[in-house]
């Protein structure tokens, strides 16, 4: 296993050129296999977490999230961007003790985004938003550890769809410390190019969730990190339902055809030769 320090310097240098895609596995097999198909980084999914635990999004416990973050960075040779959700803590002072304790997983790269969960006023008042990304930074560069900090607006997601007002957020952001800035739910080239803009040269995080945009696209538009959230786990899921709601339903099992084989998946987290099984 390379060190914490080598993977926060990989994932430093992904940030300085290019374009690279960060897929979101939400379990430890799945960081797993990612990370063996070539990746060269990762990123947690809160969501996708979620639901391997049997609940909704943001209901996880921050211990909950602190240890998946330590399995998932511990359990893979590339780095991993945490989830870190709002900090789990509406004040700066206590989004500042959580990264704290974030910071002390082995993650590379830790995002806080700026949504309440509150349907009535789903983002945090702007001048609270930029002190709990300043909070962040101050906790980061107190611990030395050189972790990657990412800003989000969550406006396009949360029932606020406002351009301007993202971008007057993210480069809020970026002013107040956050160097990779991210504005999950923006779809349209021209609001991609026009974050891109605002924000250079800090690099921008695109969210693509659906087949609406390729790398090479996103690219062009000078995108320099793509995730996936969580949709490899909707994928996984996609397939778990129907399979099982046409046994439920019609007491047929045609689905399982499709099954990828026994000995393709075991075969991944097969020991090397030599090598004995914990």
């Amino acid at each position: 296993m390379i060190s914490g320090i080598d993977k926060i310097a990989k994932f430093r240098r992904l940030h300085e050129s290019g374009c690279f895609v960060m897929p979101n596995p939400y379990d430890l097999g799945t960081a797993r296999v990612l990370a063996q198909l070539g990746f060269p980084a990762l990123a947690t999914t809160s969501s996708g977490f979620a639901w391997t635990q049997g609940k909704s999004d943001n209901a996880m416990a921050l211990a909950e999230v602190l240890a998946h973050l330590r399995t998932i960075a511990d359990g893979v040779d590339v780095p991993v961007n945490a989830d870190f959700e709002g900090g789990f803590a509406r004040e700066p002072e206590g989004v500042a003790a959580n990264v704290t304790a974030a910071a002390a997983t082995g993650i590379a790269g830790l995002s806080i985004e700026d949504s309440t969960g509150d349907a009535a006023n789903p983002l945090f008042e702007f001048a609270l938003s930029v002190e709990r990304i300043r909070a962040a930074r101050r906790a980061l560069d107190a611990a030395g550890s050189g972790i990657v900090l990412t800003g989000r607006s969550e406006g396009f997601i949360a029932g606020r769809p406002d351009l301007a007002e993202t971008i007057r957020r993210l480069s809020a952001y970026a002013e107040a410390g956050a160097e990779c800035l991210y504005a999950p739910g923006i779809r349209a080239r021209e609001d991609i190019a026009a974050v891109v803009h605002a924000v250079a040269p800090k690099p921008v995080n695109l969210l693509i969730g659906s087949d609406f945009l390729t790398v090479a696209d996103a690219a062009a538009l000078g995108v320099r990190r793509i995730s996936v959230g969580g949709a490899l786990a909707r994928a996984a899921w996609g397939g778990f339902l129907a399979a099982a709601r046409e046994i439920a339903s019609q007491g047929t099992f045609g689905s399982l055809a499709h099954a990828v084989p026994f000995s393709d998946i075991d075969g991944i987290f097969a020991p090397a030769p030599g090598v004995e099984r914990s």
